[in-house]
């Protein structure tokens, strides 16, 4: 997990530099909900992360919102895509409850990802304030 915050940290500021991003977004970090096995249900923590989030992008009304699903390497691929699926889901609809406008949120299930230093990091969504388009 350490890699993926060093890398955001880096990217936006230079994204902003360049006018990519509004300037208030620059030093904001990737917004990480993590999820027990097998589960892609919300925790009080996890709505605390969203609604974090939620606030930020009313903050920034013209930035999108990216939402990106992954689970763990455990189960089969089909498994694993529908469970990150249903993690970015979840996640999209506490933000649409949490005010932000659907049109502006971008779901996009990763699947499986290997563990880096425990399982549950890869059991996750993130939450990408003015990210633009999902990697590939």
């Amino acid at each position: 997990m350490r890699r993926l915050l060093v890398s955001t940290i880096v990217a936006l500021p230079l994204l902003a530099g360049c006018g990519l991003l509004p300037g208030n977004l620059a030093d904001e970090p990737t917004r990480v909900v993590f999820f027990t096995e097998d589960s892609s249900a919300l925790d009080e923590s996890a709505r605390g992360v969203v609604t974090n989030a939620a606030t930020l992008a009313k903050q920034n009304p013209t930035a999108p919102v990216v939402v990106l699903g992954f689970a763990d390497p455990d189960g089969g691929r089909a498994y694993n895509r529908a469970l990150s699926d249903a993690r970015a889901q979840a996640v999209a609809e506490q933000l649409r409850q949490d005010g932000v406008d659907q049109q502006r949120i971008v779901v996009s299930p990763r699947g499986a990802v290997p563990f880096e230093m425990m399982p549950l990091e890869s059991r996750r969504v993130e939450i990408r304030v003015g990210g633009g388009s999902p990697p590939r």
